[in-house]
């Protein structure tokens, strides 16, 4: 299990940064709101709210906004504003030692799983959860799950059991993220060690047979073979070809689990949905799933 790192307290310092693609500042101003009535201060990265093509910033920039987070031994979280692109063009153009020096939690989900995996890889856990971007659009308990989250309180989630999913229960490590940037990474110095994990995955706009080749890396890489457990989150906006595929989510993940009995739970509430809900990656977590309903704890 990864370094638990100390939960939030009235008066520590947020950064919100915006490593990959532009926004407007009204997110920010939403999330500031939010960060000062829970009673923490907020300062908002230099290049934040800046634009250079698609990005917030020149990968200079936004580098520069990263390694001040990582380096501020005030800061206690690091909050990414957005996704969208451009995570992987900063996460070996900065130097990790001041976060080693000085730990801090780190927020985001889609793109942002290119720095959740780098923490994980450093030891320390990190949270996959809603980013100022989705706070307006974002499920009660998708927030709340976030401010649990980095305030050290446990987060308990039930829901209805698909029928497709596959009975069981397993505690382990929790790792995962985006399904593109996780098998992206595959073969990299940011691969992550899947042995006896609880993966979970999340994707958004792809073309179904692109998962479908994604999964087939990943069985190839040994990665469904190590896993102890498995959550499917939001798959959301997927295309289709012109001559359909008429491939469906569950048939893709179920073809590879033939010969191998794990927990699998499908439609979770974790992705590019409004049911954000958060997850910590590097943290012991317990899936239950029966026929009726599926318990996760953490």
């Amino acid at each position: 299990m990864n370094t638990l790192l100390p939960a939030l307290k009235k008066g520590d310092l947020i950064r919100i940064i915006s490593p990959a693609k532009t926004i407007d500042v009204s997110f920010f101003e939403v999330a500031q709101q939010k960060f000062e009535a829970a009673g923490f201060r907020v300062i908002i990265g230099n290049n934040a709210l800046g634009q250079h093509n698609y990005f917030s910033g020149t990968d200079e920039e936004r580098s520069a906004d990263l390694q001040e987070a990582l380096d501020d031994a005030d800061c206690k979280l690091i909050v990414c504003s957005r996704g969208g692109y451009g995570s992987i063009r900063l996460v070996n153009a900065v130097n990790w030692d001041g976060f080693k020096r000085s730990p801090k939690w780190f927020c985001g989900f889609s793109d942002i799983t290119v720095f959740l995996s780098r923490i994980h890889r450093l030891q320390f856990q990190c949270i996959h959860g809603t980013m100022p971007l989705n706070y307006e659009t974002n499920s009660s308990e998708a927030l709340d799950s976030f401010f649990n989250a980095i305030t050290g309180k446990e987060n308990f989630y039930t829901l209805p059991s698909s029928s497709f999913n596959k009975t069981g229960k397993v505690s382990g490590e929790l790792v995962g993220g985006n399904l593109c940037i996780l098998h992206s990474l595959l073969g990299t110095d940011d691969r992550i060690d899947y042995s006896n994990k609880i993966l979970f995955i999340e994707e958004v706009g792809e073309q179904l047979y692109s998962i479908d080749r994604m999964l087939h890396s990943l069985k190839k890489a040994g990665v469904l073979d190590e896993i102890s457990g498995l959550i499917v989150g939001g798959m959301t906006e997927l295309k289709e070809t012109p001559i359909p595929t008429n491939f469906t989510i569950p048939e893709l993940v179920l073809h590879h689990f033939q010969e191998r009995s794990i927990p699998i739970s499908f439609d979770f509430p974790v992705g590019h949905i409004s049911d954000n809900r958060a997850m910590i990656v590097g943290k012991t977590a317990t899936l239950e799933i029966d026929k009726e309903k599926v318990n996760f704890r953490q």
